[in-house]
Order: structure tokens, then sequence, then C-alpha cells
């Protein structure tokens, strides 16, 4: 892995002048419309969005965009590949054409606008550019759809998801905001490159049937907003295969050297002890994970403004009862761990986050940690958008992987900070979600980007049968991936042979393909790392029996196949040679899944 790098590209640049202004996609399915403030957008013919506004609601001053009239438009076309650091596929491709369009208001004080428009074959992108800051209020963006079109609405980045109709959608709701229309075409409206304004929140205005409107959360001041998108798919699946769309719109890394940053999976501790720590270390060596995490309390109360964040202090309240599982010497553990060649992850709240990043994060590199997770994070205005985005960026000044949890949901950060590797904004399994929940968040959460689901495996508390948990290791992204989420590692059967998934599945990709599924129904996503392949299924609370055509192996394999077995936490491991065009038949229990692994 090494610097995202341009590896083909091609630029051609021509000017116009009209009162209206028209482009199409690489492939010429999607088309772009602009006639003074308001524009539309076509997909294979059908209308994707209607005659909807554009502008921005200035603090202080009239609004910027009813009385707008096209001007010159300078057309670009753009054709490259790049290398992530790390991602769901090897190479991103990165084809468009854009344009700049100038937009001049009729009547005084005739101020100007800009509209940058990329029309790719995965989606429409737009964002507002002014010739210098101003305060601005709101936006007054807005979607009109077409009759009939359905969207999977949540509010909170941790809560459950809705399917309503658009005229039903509830105000701020979060963003992805998958669609589904009426002719069977699907899209999602999402946000891209926010670094330095407030976050977007979609909400549907009184008496406007199918329009969707941007409400900030908060006011801005910006000469740039972040982009507003929209992701298109012929099918469900077409929107998770190509969310690299948001990567695209972010600016490459800012890191020059990434040797150190290295995906993995991560078991939490959850004693807080050296001994317990020490034989957590041991089962991540035995069961090929690469981290564990010290969560909330190895430096005192998480919540209390008082807890120091430079030390360690067991909060009270989380010492176990058992003697031997009480002290925690961090410098130790740390030296044992790298021993061993496990990494070591430090939670870190908020509160003694905001006093103390600039003491903690060089004092961790010093102590040899090799992340920092963020918790509670303060979200949405763009003060603390900056700050959280900056807080990334020092971090990676002193070579420490982050993951940030909470209400924080990326918008492609990680493209320009590869040391942010996953972040929470998810419904996870700490949450114990049901199987239908957990269909619907690859096709809405996950476009967004990767996300920390916090896998669990041994507690009763699961609503969902253990082959259910193990396709979630595949089917869910996440470069640093949670495991066995609430165990220690004495509440693991070592001796389960299904665990070998757990041991083999990789947390980053070469290759992402969506073979089936529709959100709240099922989903099947195969991936591939280097010559292997893995398979992941879930399905909802109805057993039901799929399909899964071989058609991406190259050749002869063997495959190891997880299924659901007798008892929901019963795992049935079979192994079969297949080949190329092969299609397996497999039976799933309600609220069951499967796995396969392809050698």
């Amino acid at each position: 892995m090494g610097l995202a790098r341009f590896l083909l590209a091609a630029c051609l640049v021509s000017v116009c002048q009209a009162q209206s202004f028209e482009m199409t996609s690489p492939d010429g399915r999607l088309s772009f419309r602009i006639e003074g403030n308001k524009y539309r957008v076509q997909y294979g013919g059908q209308p994707l969005v209607l005659d909807s506004v554009i502008g921005l609601i200035l603090d202080g001053a009239a609004p910027l965009g009813p009385f707008l009239r096209v001007g010159t438009a300078t057309h670009t076309t753009h054709s490259s590949q790049w290398k992530p650091v790390y991602g769901e596929r090897a190479l991103i491709p990165d084809h468009y054409e854009e344009a700049v369009v100038e937009l001049q208001e009729t009547i005084p004080p005739r101020r100007s606008l800009q509209l940058i428009v990329r029309a790719y074959d995965e989606g429409l992108a737009f964002r507002y550019r002014l010739p210098q800051a101003v305060a601005i209020e709101n936006e007054a963006t807005e979607f009109a759809l077409p009759p009939g079109t359905l969207a999977w609405e949540t509010h909170g980045a941790q809560s459950r998801y809705a399917k309503v109709p658009v005229d039903e959608l509830k105000p701020n709701a979060e963003r992805p905001l998958t669609l589904e229309y009426a002719n069977g075409v699907y899209a999602a409206i999402a946000e891209a490159a926010l670094s330095d304004y407030s976050s977007m929140r979609l909400s549907h205005p009184a008496k406007r049937p199918g329009v969707v409107t941007v409400s900030l959360a908060g006011g801005a001041r910006a000469a740039e907003t972040p982009w507003r998108v929209f992701l298109v798919g012929q099918k469900p699946g077409d929107l998770l295969e190509r969310n690299y769309l948001l990567l695209n719109l972010c600016p490459p890394s800012r890191i020059a050297d990434l040797s150190w940053i290295r995906p993995g999976k991560v078991l939490r501790e959850v004693t807080l002890s050296t001994k317990g720590a020490r034989e957590a270390v041991d089962f991540a060596v035995r069961r090929g994970l690469g981290y564990i995490e010290f969560d909330a309390g190895w430096y005192g109360h998480e919540y209390s403004d008082e807890s120091d964040a430079s030390r360690v202090q067991v909060d009270p309240l989380r010492l176990r009862k058992e003697p031997e599982y009480q002290g925690l010497d961090l410098p130790a553990v740390i030296a044992y761990a790298r021993s061993r060649q496990i990494g070591v992850l430090l939670y870190v709240n908020r509160r003694a986050m905001e006093r103390q990043l600039d003491q903690i994060l060089p004092l961790y590199e010093k102590w040899g940690v090799s992340g920092v997770k963020y918790g509670f994070v303060n979200t949405g205005s763009q003060g603390w958008t900056r700050w959280l985005y900056d807080a990334v960026g020092k971090a990676a000044a002193h070579h420490l992987m982050v993951d940030i949890h909470d209400e924080f949901r990326p918008t492609g950060m990680s493209r320009t900070w590869p040391n942010l590797l996953t972040q929470e904004g998810i419904r996870g399994n700490e949450e114990f979600p049901d199987a239908t929940h957990n269909t619907v968040l690859p096709f809405t959460r996950y476009l967004a980007g990767a996300a920390d689901y916090t896998i669990c495996w041994s507690t009763p508390r699961l609503k969902n049968s253990a082959a259910h948990q193990m396709a979630l290791s595949i089917v869910y992204y996440s470069p640093f991936q949670f495991m066995y989420w609430y165990d220690r590692p004495s509440d693991v059967d070592e001796t389960n042979p299904a665990l070998a998934l757990f041991d083999h599945v990789p947390t980053v990709w070469d290759e992402t393909r969506v073979l089936d599924g529709r959100p709240g129904e099922s989903v099947i996503v195969a991936r591939r790392s280097g010559r292997r392949w893995f398979v992941g299924g879930l399905t909802n609370e109805e057993a039901r029996t799929v399909t899964v055509p071989l058609t991406f192996l190259p050749g002869p394999a063997t495959a190891i196949i997880y299924t659901d077995g007798a008892a929901a936490r019963q795992v049935k491991v079979e192994r079969r040679p297949v080949n190329r065009g092969d299609v397996l038949e497999l039976k799933l229990a309600a609220s069951g899944g499967f796995a396969l692994e392809l050698q």
C-alpha cells in the first residue's frame, strides 16, 4: 500500500454560455440540466429529480437564489483511477464530467454564485462556491422526487430505520437517505467532503408533495459547501458497490508515510486489568486478531470532567470482583502486546479529549499506543465539525489510528486522513438489533463508508443466529473490525470449529460485489482478498432459501460453508469442492445467515 495516486488521467476543457446548461455522465445514462435557479436530473431517460431549487439562505442578507440566471459554464472531462490505502476495493475509478456553472442575479445587488457539478456513471454531485466566505444560515437546496418515491429514514445516527413515503419523512433525517423509486430504481442522497461546515440533514416541508430539503445543523461561514450527492443504481446492491463515489469527492491523502496504518480485527479488553489484558493478548494471537482495546473506565469515570486521560486510574465502578483482575499496569501490557505483535488502542471520552488532546496524543505515541477511540464526540455544527476533522489530523501527526464513536457519520474523510479507519454512527450490536435492521444497514448506513458495528458472539442477549453473526464480518465493512464484543476470552468456546471463519476473515478487501438483496429482506455480499473469496448472507426474521452463483471464481476451489444449525447458537460447517459457475443452494433459518470461505 502507498500514497493514493493517479494511475490514468485525461482532461478536456470547454467553455460555453447559454441561458441553460445540460451535461451527461460518461455512459450517457445520467443527465443534469439547470435553468435559472432550478435543476433536474434524469437516469436512463426517467426522472430522478424533478425541477428543484438551488440557492443559499444568508445570515443578515437577502437569499441568494431566487433571481439567478445561467451564465458561462466551463466543462471538464476527467478520467482516472486511484489506489486507496485500504478499502472495499483495490482500485477506485474516478470518471466524470464536470461543469463550473456561473450563476448571476438578475436584480441588484447582482451577486454571483458558482455551482460545481459532477456527473459520474455512479451518480451526481454538486456544491456551491462563492467569491468569498459569507455567513450562511441554511441552504435553499431541494430535491423534488417523482410520485411514489419511498425513503429509508432514520433520526439520530444510532437509531432504527423506517421505510416511509417521502411525504411522511420527518424533519432532520440522517444522511445517506436511501430512496426507492416507483420504477424500481434506487438512489441515495448523501454528503461528501464535510470538513468545515455544518452537517446536512434532510426534511420534508409541509404542503410540498415529493420535496426533500436540506436542513443544516447550525449556521456556517464558508466560501464553499460540501458536496450534495445523488448515488444511483438499477438495484439496491448497486449503491453499496458504488459507495466509493463519496471518497472520489474528497481530497487525496495528506499523510506522506502510510506504513504505520494497519487495519485489523480488535478485541475489547473488558476487565481493565493487567491479567485480563495479557489473556486478551494471548487470545488475539490464537484467533488472528491484531489489536486489543481498553474502553471506557481505564483513566477514571468517562463522564467526569475530573478524569485525567494522561494517567491510568481505573474507574472504581468498573473494578472486577475477582482480586486477580484488579490493577492495570498499562506500560507492561503495551510491552507484552508488542512482544506478541499485538497493538493497543485506548478509548478517550470527548470530555478529556477536548481538554487534553494536544497533551495526550504525543504521550500515547510515546507509550507505544497504536490508536485512539474518540467517544461521544460533538457533531453537527461547523465548529465541532472542524474540531473533529483537525483532531484526526493531529492524531496522524503522532502516528495514531482513529475510531470515532457515537453520533459521527463519515463523508469520505478517510481518503484525506486514512488514519481514520472506522467510526460508529450506527445502531450496532451493543443495541442487539433484530435481523431486519441488519439487512437494512448495507443499503443505508454503509453507503457512507465503514461502520464499527461491534460484532458479538457469546452473549445470550443476541436476537439472531450464530451463522448470522458470522456473516456480519463479511457483509459489514470496517478496517478496524471489533469482534467478540462483551466477551472475555474465557467466555469463548475455542473448540468450536465455526470460529475458523472469524480467524481467517480480513477487514479490508480487493474487490466487493453485492450478489443479491433488498433492504429489510436479505443481502448477499461477496468480497475478495488476494486470491481468497468470502461470501456472507443475512435474512430478516423470515426463513428463506438462497442461491449463490459462484460466477466470480477463477476456477476450482474448496468451499468452507457455515450455515444455521439445529439451534440458533449452533453453526453447521462443511467442506466441498466447487468450481466457477456452480450454484450453491443454502437454507437460512429465521434471523439466520451463512458465510462462505473459498480457498
